[in-house]
């Protein structure tokens, strides 16, 4: 558990950076929020409220200070069908669900499975999203619906971004070209569409509510599939975010409060009619690249958020979408890793197909967590082909001719189980066999049955055979489930 002189530095450490990035990541919050609600087939507003409940929540309570959660798309495309066949209120219960799970994770220190995630992976998941956001922003390019100014806007949006740091970095070079544009556009009255353009912002704060919907186990059968899938979807990308965060910022962070953090922010969003959400990596690198690093920058960010589309959501209506666009476009450059490409040649071929793996099945499913799962999954079948690779039996016979010595070297699994057999004279039948484990490990049940078979096959013939050298580790799981020298174990070998 972290102290409480660390917790409060966690807020007060950079407050000036933390409150300018807070409102940069809030500005640029509304489009996606209102985005989101739209592909869950919901009014703007659930969006809206959900991220700035998510984003204060997991201020307070969650793991990684400067990451920022809210409203996201890898949640939202999760419950479109929810909304469609149930409605709403339906929504609002699974959110709550997911968010009990999510806690229930975190408690659980569930958070460890982080570390099976190669840095191949990892790698995939951040070319990805940086690939996903820069075509989420095609809409907004599209020759058919927008006008030439819109291009030109973008393209000085992008120039503002990258050349006001030679100037300053007191301020934030995204929160200018907001300032920048939107000024332009209104004093200009240029045409091209802006925030008030992708929907209604609400002009009430949220209030608590209870879901509308019957209390009984087949409403409990109908939201679990949803909220089961939410809530890993969402710690999934959260945890990855993580720890793409820690990494950029040299720290480290708890990932179990954060599937704790994440949690409580889903199961509060919930009751206050908004839809689950998870950290955003776009919105996270916005914070951090804009010198946000403490709490207060994601709290800051979610209160900006609810005071701007309510309180003057008349004026941020008028922020012109390519400014939005062009701070998106950053993100998405800044993201992806550009040095991943030139490591194709040197890396491991393995890796490299890792990664092109992860990032084609993302951009190809939209689905962050089919992505990770295929990279995981790759990952293992690599590292299990390697480790089978080092394995080798090397064998020598007495002089007398009575005596052979198999001496087993490497990882006994089950990709070494058919080299392991294939390394054995059942046809030589000497007298005595010894099998020498004594640089080897076993590891499950498939080494140990093929360890069985040979045993048994060479007692058959009539040979005495005797394991020598098993380490403790191998010799207690051999002991609890070898069945060689367990009664009826050649009677069982014959009737096969």
């Amino acid at each position: 558990m972290i102290s409480i002189d660390a917790y409060i530095r966690q807020w007060t450490g950079n407050i000036r950076p933390d409150l300018l990035s807070g409102l940069v990541v809030a500005l640029a919050l509304i489009p996606e929020a209102i985005a989101f609600s739209l592909i869950a087939g919901v009014d703007p507003k659930v969006g809206l409220y959900a991220s700035f409940s998510i984003a204060v929540i997991t201020a307070i309570t969650g793991g990684r200070p400067g990451m920022i959660s809210a409203a996201t798309a890898a949640t939202a495309v999760l419950m479109v069908t929810l909304v469609r066949d149930h409605g709403l209120e339906y929504l609002l219960a699974a959110t709550v669900l997911a968010g009990l799970l999510q806690i229930g994770a975190g408690l659980l220190r569930l958070g460890f499975v982080m570390r099976y995630v190669s840095k191949s992976v990892m790698t995939g998941f951040v070319n990805a999203l940086a690939i996903l956001i820069f075509m989420a922003q095609l809409p907004e390019l599209d020759p058919r619906s927008v006008t030439w100014l819109t291009y030109v806007m973008v393209a000085g949006g992008l120039a503002i971004i990258y050349l006001f740091p030679r100037i300053t970095k007191a301020i934030p070079s995204p929160l200018v070209t907001i300032i920048v544009l939107t000024t332009l556009t209104w004093a200009m009255g240029l045409d091209v569409r802006n925030v008030g353009d992708m929907g209604a912002l609400p002009d009430t704060l949220p209030v608590f509510l209870i879901p509308d919907i019957p209390f009984n186990l087949e409403t409990l059968m109908i939201i679990l599939p949803y909220s089961v899938a939410v809530a890993v979807v969402g710690l999934l990308e959260s945890l990855m975010t993580q720890t793409l965060i820690d990494d950029l910022t040299d720290t480290t962070s708890n990932r179990d409060q954060e599937c704790i953090g994440q949690g409580l922010a889903n199961t509060a969003t919930g009751f206050i009619g908004g839809m689950a959400g998870c950290a955003m990596i776009g919105q996270s690198m916005i914070n951090v690249k804009s010198g946000g690093r403490g709490r207060l920058s994601s709290f800051v960010a979610g209160v900006f958020l609810l005071i701007l589309v309510v309180g003057l959501g008349d004026l941020v209506s008028i922020i012109p979408m390519p400014a939005l666009v062009a701070i998106m476009i950053m993100v998405s450059i800044g993201t992806f890793s550009w040095s991943s490409l030139r490591d194709l040649r040197s890396h491991p071929r393995s890796s490299s197909v890792v990664m092109l793996a992860t990032v084609a099945t993302v951009v190809y499913t939209h689905n962050l967590a089919i992505g990770v799962l295929v990279g995981v999954l790759l990952s293992g079948i690599f590292f299990a082909a390697k480790i089978a690779q080092l394995f080798r039996i090397t064998s020598d016979i007495s002089a007398d001719g009575r005596v052979r010595t198999y001496r087993v070297e490497g990882q006994m699994f089950y990709g070494s189980v058919e080299d392991f057999m294939k390394a054995f004279d059942f046809k030589e039948a000497p007298e005595r066999v010894i099998i020498d484990v004594s640089r080897a490990h076993i590891w499950d049940i498939s080494s140990i049955q093929a360890l069985d078979m040979a045993v048994l096959k060479f007692r058959r013939d009539g040979a005495e055979v005797e394991i020598v050298g098993m380490n403790e580790a191998s010799e207690t799981l051999v002991d609890r489930l070898a069945t060689h020298d367990k009664p009826g174990a050649m009677d069982k070998l014959l009737a096969h």
